[in-house]
């Protein structure tokens, strides 16, 4: 599976980790950046990047998901969703990333670097990763619904 990551100032002890933990693992991890420490990094140009490739890699039948990473993950999740095709989770413990796949087909993840030790953010991540979407009528009726007025502004 491709893993595209991305992340801010904030994020980047976790994001170099990542890279070198997630490779090991036997994933293909391709960085989004930043390539240096800069405090004064605007994060939405690496994770709209990330997202980007996410959805361009899905489109032509590639496994793969995403993962964003900032302060808190919050403004990482925004922007992530605002590309058309993803569905960003901010996940902040593992019931929280295992049910952003199995219930919401998540293909981005969103975590807060400041919010948690490498090792659980770490563990957060394999679980979102690892995990599959349930394909339960339900959710596929819901994720149907948002994609519905993603693309007509229709709201069922």
């Amino acid at each position: 599976m491709r893993v595209h990551l991305a992340t801010d100032h904030a994020g980047m002890e976790l994001s170099a980790h990542l890279v070198s933990h997630l490779s090991r693992a036997g994933y293909d991890v391709v960085d989004h950046g930043p390539a240096s420490y800069d405090p004064e990094d605007d994060y939405p140009s690496f994770c709209i990047r990330a997202a980007q490739a996410v959805v361009a890699d899905q489109d032509t039948g590639v496994e793969a998901l995403g993962i964003v990473l900032g302060g808190s993950g919050n403004g990482e999740q925004i922007a992530a969703n605002k590309v058309h095709g993803v569905r960003a989770a901010l996940a902040w413990n593992l019931d929280t990333a295992r049910l952003a796949r199995q219930h919401n087909d998540a293909n981005v993840v969103a975590v807060g670097g400041r919010q948690h030790s490498v090792e659980e953010a770490t563990r957060i991540i394999e679980v979102f990763l690892a995990e599959a979407f349930s394909g339960a009528e339900r959710h596929s009726r819901r994720i149907a619904q948002i994609k519905r007025f993603e693309e007509t502004g229709s709201v069922a």
